[in-house]
């Protein structure tokens, strides 16, 4: 219930007048509630002078139809309000088109003889016998017209970003990946690695566009960090799809930092969603993880201790405050240590005209030992797969 009024509270304009946990033995095929809950809660919307209902959970076409009719105001299913917010946050010509596809493909599935205006014919040139296309028909074929359209517009974006993916990978630094649940902190602790000022509120979907961002870890070596949309249980399928590529930054990580807010009382259900998330996405378990448990100073102090203590028992997992700071340094150690973890050692020979290759090794510190003798150099080096790639494209 606090994640559905959040979610209404994250639509610009909305005030929240009430929410209620409405059990529902048997669900109705036309109306969802039974006939007394229906007039229970008619009266209440009533009262309260209420314009939108909103219903965290899926809603038949036919359902919507009725309940509209019936309480006199407009009806929002779960998928309908994050459509609503996505829309209302997209920022890039991206994101702007892959909401449009999704509620695209969201209002398609709705034309199932919704409402009575889309049973009528549209009556043909009389050059053909019968009945003229149905309204139903016309709204569905322009659907997927714009759908085609759209489709097409986000195929030139999808080549841009994979050029823009193609001319990072000639860069040899190693890509960190944060992800986690929507509202956890990771737009907060992107700005406090990076020193940026990305749009870091406590509300859900602040994040809507990837950004990415150079940092300097401590050992002088270079990450790109990638601030990813959060997840959220129910994803709306059409979503998943359409910000699939998206989120194509996180399957081509060297690391995934899964940042979770550890003050929430949710927070193993949240955790759950989002692992069950990265795995429809196509992310192995191959890829190198750790896991921050964020907000620490939010936890009361009474449970601080005990969670401390079960986070020092998983190597993998590191407490910190995004907000205060706390717990960054080691952090930083860690994702230091766990790049290292992922590099290889290797012998390189070079020519002296290969100048330019020997430098780029040097720049780059990944030079470990080095030999020369009247022909060239013999290199001992120590790089990621990525490294090893961005040097043979020299």
């Amino acid at each position: 219930m606090a994640e559905a009024i959040a979610l209404a509270e994250a639509l610009p304009g909305l005030d929240v007048v009430r929410g209620a946990v409405v059990p529902v033995r048997t669900p109705q095929p036309g109306t969802l509630f039974g006939s007394g809950k229906l007039e229970e809660l008619k009266q209440q919307i009533k009262a309260e002078e209420i314009g939108l209902v909103l219903i965290d959970g899926p809603v038949t076409p036919v359902q919507q139809r009725n309940l509209e009719k019936e309480w006199g105001v407009k009806l929002l299913d779960r998928t309908g309000l994050i459509l609503e917010i996505f829309a209302d946050r997209a920022a890039t010509r991206e994101g702007v088109l892959q909401v449009e596809l999704a509620a695209l493909s969201y209002q398609r599935t709705r034309l199932v003889r919704a409402w009575t205006h889309l049973e009528r014919q549209r009556g043909g040139l009389g050059f053909v016998g019968g009945p003229g296309e149905t309204q139903i028909e016309a709204d569905r074929r322009a659907i997927d017209e714009a759908i085609t359209r759209i489709r097409r517009q986000l195929g030139k974006v999808v080549k841009t970003r994979a050029l823009h993916r193609a001319s990072r990978a000639k860069v040899p630094f190693p890509v960190v990946a944060l992800v986690g649940y929507t509202n956890a902190g990771k737009s907060t602790l992107f700005n406090r690695l990076t020193g940026a000022e990305v749009l870091a509120k406590d509300m859900l979907f602040a994040t809507l566009d990837p950004t990415m961002r150079a940092v300097k870890l401590t050992t002088g070596q270079k990450v790109i960090l990638s601030d990813t949309v959060g997840f959220i249980s129910d994803l709306p399928t059409q979503l998943v799809a359409a910000f699939r590529a998206t989120l194509e930054e996180v399957l081509s990580a060297d690391l995934i930092v899964h940042v979770r807010d550890i003050s929430h009382v949710e927070t193993e259900a949240q955790a759950r969603d989002v692992e069950a998330i990265l795995q429809d996405l196509g992310v192995t378990e191959d890829t190198p993880r750790l896991e921050v448990w964020n907000k620490i100073d939010l936890v009361p102090a009474e449970s601080r201790e005990a969670v401390e203590t079960l986070a020092a028992r998983r190597p993998e997992v590191h407490t910190l405050s995004a907000w205060t700071g706390e717990g960054l340094d080691a952090l930083v150690e860690a994702v230091t240590e766990a790049l290292d973890g992922i590099r290889s050692d290797a012998e390189v020979r070079l020519a002296f005209s290969d100048g330019r290759k020997h430098a780029w090794l040097h720049e780059n510190r990944l030079v470990t030992a080095e030999r020369q003798d009247d022909s060239g150099w013999d290199i001992e080096v120590r790089w990621t797969a990525r490294q090893k790639d961005a040097f043979e494209r020299l």
